[in-house]
């Protein structure tokens, strides 16, 4: 049943802390034993948790989380969603998680808040403008929508972009994705979240991995700072850390953890209805549904886990801004960040069974991580339940580095990796 609360009654359950409320999921001890244990509580984690239970009809699952859902890159990010990459084996995996935005709402029955206002990748020079024509003809090819916008077209939707042909980046049109857009990071986490637990997934917070449990070279559970978790099978999504608890499972990961600057302004009117991405700028930047604008911006390229950004990088990130959109010099920032999110020589996520047997990855995604949320929960429960890849899988396994079949989406970002 639908409750329903008046102004008055969530004015009061303000003051008293909410504690008239019923909670969206459950906080269970956990079992000694699960079918499936998946290490991570943000966006990958959950979704992947959802699927088994919705897809695969594996509901003995639990979900562990060392701090809160959604605490990590979940909700550090810039909540931008799109599929306009080159590569088809990349088009295909980020397309498969944008038609899932589209109606993650209703089938969750939770509003993630998806605004498909589309994103424009700006090319600053007639070179960039041939490689910009090809770039919409390969992203047509692999299946997903793309355009080519000339200047005239860029003037009629973005009048306060500097246009100036003596700009330090002139622009001269871009490259346009309607089906793109942003969600509601935090609300993405909630919405799996309650899904999974209503069917049956236990979620378990503030539970740290310490070690795995490993017998005849197999992973049979993890050591947690809540005692010994037994599983036939384990997931690991943990983003920036995945090189981590790699190492305590006695592997190496080719994945290097970088600092992701972003931070948003003061709330104003509404005067940008799209997300804009300048690469050469290296800034990308879009307004929230309160008003801010929210900024991101390239790879701090020192090895870090610093969350809260650095001076250095907010300069170069806001200097970015202003030689896009000099109108908005007077705005002041709110708040500054960074997202700890784990490169792989060729910018391509990993997804597929470990070097140690029975425990499965999702990791690599670098920048990519938000809009790959719904994709990487179908395709990490497809290899948990059967232990085998999905077709949009088998290509990002961590084999591609020995063969030397690589993904290199260095430049599908639109911004310096």
């Amino acid at each position: 049943m639908t409750r329903h609360y008046s102004a008055l009654s969530l004015f009061r359950e303000g003051l008293n802390g909410q504690q008239g409320w019923q909670k969206a999921w459950r906080s269970p001890e956990p079992k000694s034993h699960y079918d499936i244990v998946i290490i991570g509580g943000g966006g990958h984690g959950l979704a992947t948790a959802y699927y088994l239970a919705k897809i695969h009809d594996v509901r003995n699952v639990a979900v562990i989380e060392k701090g809160w859902l959604g605490g990590g890159n979940t909700g550090r990010n810039t909540t931008v969603v799109r599929s306009n990459y080159f590569f088809p084996e990349s088009t295909a995996l980020y397309d498969m998680a944008l038609r899932r935005y589209e109606t993650l709402s209703r089938e969750l029955n939770y509003n993630i808040m998806l605004s498909q206002r589309g994103i424009v990748t700006l090319a600053h020079s007639e070179a960039e403008m041939e490689m910009a024509a090809r770039t919409v003809n390969a992203i047509q090819i692999n299946g997903t929508d793309a355009e080519l916008f000339d200047l005239a077209e860029i003037r009629r939707r973005l009048p306060l972009l500097n246009l100036d042909q003596d700009a330090r980046y002139p622009v001269f049109g871009g490259v346009w994705q309607a089906r793109a857009g942003t969600a509601r990071h935090d609300a993405v986490a909630w919405g799996y979240a309650r899904a999974a637990d209503r069917l049956g997934v236990d979620i378990i917070q503030s539970c740290q991995v310490e070690d795995f449990l490993i017998e005849g070279g197999r992973c049979r559970g993890v050591k947690t700072s809540r005692g010994e978790i037994r599983a036939d099978r384990v997931g690991m999504a943990v983003a920036g850390h995945s090189s981590h608890l790699a190492d305590k499972a006695g592997f190496r990961l080719p994945v290097t953890s970088y600092a992701l600057q972003a931070c948003v302004s003061e709330p104003i009117k509404p005067v940008l209805d799209t997300v804009v991405l300048s690469p050469a700028t290296g800034t990308y930047v879009s307004q929230s549904d309160k008003g801010e604008i929210v900024i991101g911006g390239g790879l701090d390229r020192v090895p870090s886990y610093g969350q809260r950004g650095n001076l250095p990088m907010l300069e170069q990130v806001v200097s970015g801004l202003l030689e896009m959109f000099p109108s908005f010099r007077q705005l002041r920032l709110m708040r500054q960040w960074a997202g700890i999110v784990d490169v792989t020589p060729d910018s391509s996520p990993i997804l597929g069974e470990s070097p140690l047997s029975n425990l499965f990855l999702n990791c690599g995604w670098g920048t990519g991580g938000f809009k790959a949320i719904p994709a990487g929960g179908v395709l990490l429960s497809h290899l948990l339940a059967t232990g085998k890849h999905h077709d949009i899988s088998r290509p990002f396994d961590l084999d591609r580095f020995a063969k030397g079949r690589l993904i290199d989406e260095a430049a599908g970002s639109g911004i310096a990796h």
